[in-house]
């Protein structure tokens, strides 16, 4: 009977804090035909810009003058595309008596939550070699540069990506199923870094700010999520993948233009 209890409690517990993750504000964002049809000739435009910049900044040496203001350049086509293609929303959910509310809490959390998830799977990608690889690849930008260079360019770069993605190209993809096809730009846009890693990151984390879109009508809570998933990959992913980065750290000297 106990045991009932505590169950019963805590599955009211789970339920008041995740309620209001599972139901969607209401929201009316609706424009004209022709800033509709404006926002995908910008977002498409982009994309393709984003994406291109996105794949030539990560060819480049790690703590290179041309490494940090390419990644910069991709944060400012980001926020401009998204910008430019037409008005963006924070977006609301729902607090205590189904007040609404801008997200704060429970995205911070999420990011965190979905920080533990990926630190889980890279425990099983140190054991992969072709993941441990691309892993180390990406995380030879942090080993190797500015840290507060490298921290402000990987944040910038997150909010960008959800102006961006869950802002202006989620609007632009209409009301059928803009969480998939916004996700599967984000994944696309991705490939252009050529690595397995970042790619199979982009699609679950883009799933899930897809949806926090979706249910909160706005770009915040993705955002908030983004900021704190990055920040936690920044400070702990490195030291679990200190073997692998001092090889690359030894290969550095061979790279162009290094």
């Amino acid at each position: 009977m106990t045991r009932g209890r505590a169950a019963r409690a805590l599955e009211a517990r789970v339920r008041r804090v995740a309620g209001p993750l599972l139901r969607s504000v209401p929201r009316d964002h609706w424009e004209t035909d022709a800033a509709f049809r404006r926002r995908r000739r910008v977002t498409g435009v982009v994309a393709v810009a984003g994406a291109s910049l996105l794949g030539v900044s990560l060819s480049t040496p790690p703590g290179s003058p041309r490494f940090y203001g390419l990644t910069l350049g991709v944060a400012g086509t980001w926020v401009a595309g998204g910008l430019a293609s037409g008005p963006l929303h924070l977006g609301r959910m729902f607090g205590p008596g189904d007040r609404l509310q801008r997200p704060l809490l429970t995205p911070i959390v999420s990011g965190v939550g979905a920080f533990g998830a990926f630190y889980a799977a890279a425990l099983v990608a140190r054991r992969i070699p072709v993941l441990e690889r691309a892993i180390g690849s990406v995380l030879r930008y942090a080993d190797q540069g500015s840290a507060p260079l490298v921290a402000a360019t990987t944040l910038a770069n997150g909010v960008a990506e959800e102006v961006f993605f869950r802002g202006a190209l989620y609007a632009a993809a209409g009301t059928q199923r803009p969480v998939v096809v916004s996700t599967a730009v984000y994944g696309l846009a991705t490939v252009a870094t050529r690595n397995p890693a970042l790619v199979l990151a982009s699609l679950p984390m883009g799933l899930m700010f897809g949806i926090q879109r979706k249910m909160t009508g706005g770009i915040q809570a993705p955002v908030l999520t983004h900021v704190m998933w990055s920040s936690l990959m920044l400070r702990f992913l490195p030291p679990l993948f200190a073997d692998r980065l001092e090889v690359e750290e030894r290969r550095a000297p061979e790279q162009p233009g290094s």
